[in-house]
């Protein structure tokens, strides 16, 4: 029965294990981004607060992008349990750095998916994954340059202010 099942999908079971693991890690970063952006918004950085709901939508988005291509393919995508949110961040600055680590981790993670499907012959997922992979340069780029701003300002005085003020203009302009 389970290799009549295998037959309705083109997924093999390790990329579709592996795309449901993706799915998870988004739905995990859309939370964290949304903690982010209340913790911001108590702390009266109200525009890092807005910047961090874009982030957790987009987030979000990317793990229906996935979900649905897993069911489009046949596959069966997995609706992921999301636990162990942080809800404190040390200060400011610290929230950045989280950000910036969460999003090279998501870089990591489509890089190694998109090995197993090299290796696998995957080439339709393959294709599928050179959005993400290109929406990563484009977050970590963000997330890099919103925490240079706080090396480049400073956080004395209303450097915190100025900083974000700053973060929701920050752009990648390389298109």
């Amino acid at each position: 029965m389970k290799d009549l099942l295998r037959l309705r999908t083109s997924l093999s079971e390790e990329i579709e294990t592996l795309l449901n693991e993706q799915i998870k890690v988004e739905a995990h970063s859309s939370s964290v981004y949304l903690a982010m952006s209340s913790w911001c918004n108590r702390h009266g950085f109200d525009y890092s607060a807005g910047y961090f709901q874009k982030q957790s939508g987009e987030e979000r988005e990317h793990m229906l992008k996935l979900f649905n291509f897993v069911n489009d393919l046949g596959g069966r995508a997995i609706s992921p349990e999301v636990t162990n949110i942080p809800q404190d961040f040390e200060s400011f600055r610290s929230v950045f750095e989280q950000a910036l680590q969460q999003e090279i981790y998501v870089t990591q993670q489509f890089n190694r998916i998109a090995d197993r499907c090299m290796k696998a012959r995957d080439y339709v997922t393959f294709q599928f994954l050179q959005w993400f992979l290109k929406e990563q340069v484009e977050e970590e780029y963000v997330a890099r340059r919103a925490l240079e701003l706080f090396d480049v300002i400073g956080e004395e005085g209303t450097g915190r202010y100025e900083i974000d003020k700053h973060v929701p203009k920050i752009k990648y302009d390389n298109e």
